[in-house]
């Protein structure tokens, strides 16, 4: 049987009612795994485990048939297909079924340049869906600055057996070098199923560079930062298995935000990383669909935390101002953080574990931070080596990447409320469910607006993704946002009753575009919005 959508659960009064009603409706029972039953045991840091890093993809000679135009000369072509295929979690469970791009999870990361532009095409060879997932789909460059139809509108799907072709300019907003990102990521993006899609694996990196941030630790002109193999993303996601057979499983009636009681790391549950005794560059992004996490990092002989091993060097936007140095940061869905580990401050033999020090129990986001003394969430472990055998070459530089000046009147700009809440089961915005046909405000192109994001309840928190432009956080409750907080952003966290205003300009792209929760679940139960960009 096709599966309901949620607009057609929310119209026949289904969704209020709970999930035996709709798995007594008709709709296959294959989709509902209870989210409270454990998974299987299995062994912490398994010998041989290694950390898997997802490959670079190359670029294309040339697609076929060629890209319509307007594709410029000087583009790198690419193609991805999306395919389901089998993929090992951990030695201790079965191989289970997934969804990647180009059959893997994470899928392949680009590495793309400032000013030389990528065609993306994408081909639907999904199987129609066996349990959760809808081979419907939708591409979304999170963070990238691309015109409106190679946005991923969530409406903007291809299906089984077709191809889209996205267009990413690569160029940063305004063609200023300030805005230039670094940490971008590709998922699904699909009206009502996003959380099911992106779940089953359809998510990947994008890393920009260019000639300050450029990717060699060796070149003068640049930064310097760790490079190469000591530049590694850490994606992380949380899953849970069957414990009849070991499968992936998920609850497709979970809207408050599907938990797993496992954590996969680059899809790997307690993986193992070697390192030598240097400098490292890691990029963070937390692709889980609502749990939030608290990085720590503990010497294992000691049992302890330590005081200040992060350097943060970047944010969603980008690069920061300067670095900053951390105990420990909170991530929340769809947002990155780039830090430096530098592991020449512990000895050969050494083992160094990063672990989550928050309890969340559901979806409604974190509880508390894990009392010290207490065993948090160990989710990947470094071996530390001997000394490089060519040395470490790279840098923590004391600046890095400017912040462009703020106007001097803010007064004087356009504003608008965010008002994000919950209603009949579900979650609005201004008291409206999601309506891609209409825009529940507009900016003016080229000119900056405030915008003031308030949580509207008294329990759930919301990590709040706008497309298209990074913006600036002005206050957080009233008062100047935290030193991290204070940079280029595209993701934020709203917790119960937070008010948070920002600027942001919109440059360059007209059209419509959404802003929404990345709860995945809170996403597809309509807490997203579109806005219009307009040139008038």
């Amino acid at each position: 049987m096709a599966k309901l959508t949620r607009r057609e659960m929310l119209k026949f009064g289904l969704l209020a009612s709970g999930s035996g009603l709709l798995a007594s409706s008709g709709v296959g029972c294959s989709l509902f795994s209870s989210s409270r039953i454990p998974s299987p045991t299995t062994t912490r840091f398994p010998e041989g485990w290694s950390l898997s890093i997802p490959e670079v993809l190359s670029p294309s000679s040339s697609l076929s048939p060629d890209p319509a135009p307007p594709i410029r000369l000087g583009y790198k072509m690419y193609e991805i297909s999306q395919e389901e295929r089998q993929h090992q979690f951990h030695p201790d469970l079965p191989p289970s079924t997934i969804w990647g791009y180009n059959g893997t999870f994470p899928g392949p990361t680009f590495h793309a340049r400032v000013g030389e532009g990528s065609v993306v095409r994408f081909h639907n060879n999904l199987p129609q869906a066996k349990g959760f997932g809808v081979p419907r789909t939708v591409v979304h460059l999170h963070g990238g600055h691309q015109s409106s139809e190679n946005d991923g509108f969530p409406t903007d799907y291809f299906l089984r057996g077709e191809s889209k072709d996205m267009v990413y300019p690569n160029v940063p907003a305004g063609g200023d070098h300030r805005e230039t990102p670094s940490t971008l990521w590709y998922h699904d993006h699909l009206i009502d199923f996003t959380a099911e899609n992106v779940y089953r694996g359809l998510a990947g990196l994008y890393l920009v560079f260019d000639d300050k941030d450029c990717g060699d630790e060796t070149n003068p002109r640049g930064l310097r930062l760790p490079s190469g193999p000591f530049d590694i993303p850490l994606v992380f996601t949380d899953k849970r298995f069957s414990p009849d057979d070991g499968s992936l499983t998920y609850d497709s009636f979970d809207h408050d935000g599907f938990l797993g009681d496992k954590v996969a790391v680059n899809g790997r549950i307690h993986p193992t990383l070697s390192v030598y005794r240097r400098k490292y560059r890691f990029r963070f992004l937390n692709a889980s669909n609502a749990r939030f996490y608290e990085f720590f990092l503990r010497l294992e002989k000691e049992n302890r935390s330590l005081p200040t091993p992060f350097v943060q060097i970047a944010s969603d936007g980008g690069l920061l101002p300067t670095p900053l140095s951390r105990s420990s940061f909170l991530l929340t869905n769809g947002e990155r953080v780039e830090v430096i580990l530098d592991f020449s401050r512990f000895s050969e033999g050494d083992e160094v574990i990063l672990e989550n020090r928050i309890r969340q129990w559901d979806g409604r986001g974190p509880n508390e931070r894990i009392a010290t003394g207490e065993p948090g969430t160990d989710l990947l472990k470094f071996r530390v080596m001997g000394n490089p055998p060519d040395g470490d070459p790279s840098q923590i530089k004391d600046r890095l990447r400017e912040l462009a000046p703020l106007p001097t009147d803010l007064s004087s700009l356009p504003r608008e409320d965010l008002i994000f809440d919950r209603k009949s089961g579900a979650w609005v915005i201004n008291k409206k469910f999601f309506d891609p046909d209409t825009a529940l405000i507009t900016a003016p192109l080229g000119k900056g607006v405030i915008w003031r994001l308030y949580n509207n309840t008294s329990r759930w928190w919301h990590p709040i993704h706008i497309h298209l432009e990074f913006f600036r956080i002005l206050t957080r409750n009233g008062k100047r946002p935290p030193d991290h907080e204070i940079c280029r952003k595209d993701t934020l966290i709203l917790a119960p009753r937070d008010e948070v205003e920002i600027f942001v300009q919109f440059r360059d792209y007209p059209g419509k575009y959404v802003l929404h929760c990345h709860n995945l679940e809170h996403e597809d139960m309509f807490m997203m919005a579109r806005y219009d960009v307009t040139e008038s």
